[in-house]
This record gives structure tokens, sequence and C-alpha cells, in this order.
């Protein structure tokens, strides 16, 4: 039994940490996205800050927004 508990945490852990770079390869994506498209760096560090702390609201707003 704790075997099969052990793997079930490392698999957890191994998800987080998926999840983890992830979240920070979109928001270096993100920032990249908005140098390329032409704005500001002001702009884009808002953008980064935006993604890193709310990170699936963040990608929302910022596919929304990033088309104007």
């Amino acid at each position: 039994m704790s075997s099969s508990t052990g793997f079930l945490f490392s698999g957890m852990i191994v998800f987080a940490l998926l999840l983890s770079l992830l979240h920070i390869v979109l928001s270096i994506w993100a920032y990249k996205d908005c140098l390329r498209r032409g704005k500001s760096q002001e702009y884009a560090v808002i953008v980064l800050f935006g993604m890193l702390f709310f990170p699936v609201m963040g990608l929302i707003v910022y596919l929304v927004i990033r088309n104007d």
C-alpha cells in the first residue's frame, strides 16, 4: 500500500512541475509576443506580471487584447 502511495505522490509532483514549467513558458511567450508586435517594454512587463500572477485569467485576457 505504501509503495503505491509513494508512486502516486511522485506522479503528482511531476505533474505539478510540468504545470509550473508550462506556466513560465506561456508567460515568457506572452512577453516576447508583446515585444514582437511592437508594444512598449512597460506594456510587455505588465503582461508578463499579469501572466505570472493570474495564469489562466491572464492568458485569456492577453489573447483577447492582443489582436488590437
